[in-house]
């Protein structure tokens, strides 16, 4: 027998392995692949209008909302001018006063009517001219004829900048008529400041009440914008559509439940803002649940809306962002006096809700409950809701039906 284990051959060793030469050719397939990759991006970007939107349209909008809207300035802020005893000198000062472009002279007759109008929010503060005053600018330096400023100091900044202009534009007039009468005129002006709502001018009094404006803002729009699109993803809306309740039916449901939510985080806001940063509490606590309730109506309104649009949790969150919190930050006076804005963009902040609601706050935290100035902003309200709702049905049922 032959002997297989001889027979057998002898392994064959592997291959050595080798490090495969530099090929200049695999260099010039990389650029290839990356020049199409490069192609292939473009041609998606030109497909898809969203990156267009975000690199030219959003830099075009923000930069003329910005530009537009921040401004630390004021100009044309109406001033009451209450003059007891009318005299030729207080003529050319009322005239010096209007000249102004900080201020827009308002003459009224007595100083409650005065008082009224800056109550009311018409004006931002009064000048009252005693009727000595002409009597009192005649004598030595020593008996400075005296002038009375009263502002409303629920914006600090803008009390601030009303008292300056103030101080400036009867300081040029004394100098005018200084260098009209020369060496027969000594007299000099004492202009004493009052701030109504605000007496020590504490800016976080005026900042608070607008920062929860800001928060309800974008609290009460991600409750339901942020939910019902997570129910969007799992698939539990569809069951809930296939279930024989209305779909006004299902739009109350998760305003209701979400409206409590809503409510009770206005409530911890307004506990907070009184025991944590102390600012004063002086309106009446119906006038700020009714104002609590228009607004989260319209905030969880308004979140229904995007989440029927989006039906993502990222595209949602990004929407609501853009559509409550910046212009909330922006146009609603909060930081920034409406006031002082162009006449267009004034006409846009009325589109914004927030402004009805941080003129509310500030007025309910710091002034009380006027009913005068608290309507048209409560009537703003209502109507944003109602627009909002009404939104969101049309919109629902023609998605889903």
């Amino acid at each position: 027998m032959t002997d297989l284990r001889e027979a057998a051959p002898a392994p064959v060793p592997p291959p050595a392995t080798t490090t495969p030469a530099f090929d200049p050719g695999t260099a010039r397939h990389r650029l290839m692949r990356l020049k199409g990759l490069v192609v292939k991006e473009f041609l998606q970007v030109v497909r898809d209008p969203s990156a267009l939107l975000i690199a030219f349209l959003l830099p075009v909008v923000l930069l003329i909302v910005c530009g537009f809207g921040l401004s630390l300035d004021a100009r044309k802020m109406p001033l009451a001018v209450v003059v007891e005893a009318a005299t030729e000198d207080t003529r050319t000062l009322i005239a010096a006063l209007a000249a102004s472009p900080y201020l827009a002279v308002r003459p009224v007759a007595t100083v409650r009517d005065g008082e009224a109008a800056l109550a009311r929010g018409d004006v931002r503060g009064i000048l009252v001219l005693r009727s000595d005053f002409e009597t009192r600018l005649v004598r030595p330096v020593r008996w400075p004829a005296t002038a009375q400023l009263i502002a409303n100091g629920t914006d600090p900044n803008t009390a601030r900048l009303l008292a300056g202009y103030a101080a400036s534009a009867l300081q040029n007039w004394l100098s005018s008529l200084s260098l009209e009468r020369r060496k027969d005129f000594g007299g000099t002006i004492s202009l004493e400041h009052r701030y109504w709502f605000n007496p020590e001018l504490r800016s976080g009094d005026s900042i608070v009440p607008g920062v929860i404006a800001l928060v309800m803002s974008m609290t009460g729009t991600l409750l339901t914008a942020l939910i019902v699109s997570r129910e969007w993803e799992r698939g539990t809306m569809e069951s809930m559509l296939a279930s024989p309740a209305a779909m006004s039916e299902i739009i109350a449901a998760k305003l209701g439940s979400y409206f409590v939510l809503g409510m009770a985080s206005m409530a911890l806001s307004v506990v907070l803002s009184i025991t944590l940063f102390g600012v004063p509490f002086r309106g009446g606590i119906g006038a700020l649940a009714l104002t609590a309730a228009l607004f989260m109506t319209f905030a969880l309104a308004l979140g229904l809306f995007i989440s029927t649009l989006a039906r993502n949790q990222f595209v949602a969150a990004q929407v609501s962002f853009i559509a409550t919190m910046m212009p909330a930050m922006m146009l609603s006076g909060m930081l920034f006096d409406i006031a002082s804005m162009p006449g267009w963009l004034q006409v846009v902040t009325y589109f914004i809700p927030a402004r009805y609601l941080v003129a509310i706050l500030q007025t309910l935290f710091l002034s009380g409950t006027i009913w005068p100035v608290l309507w048209p902003n409560l009537a703003g309200l209502a109507l944003s809701a109602a627009v909002a709702i009404g939104a969101t049905i049309a919109v629902t049922r023609r998605r889903l039906d």
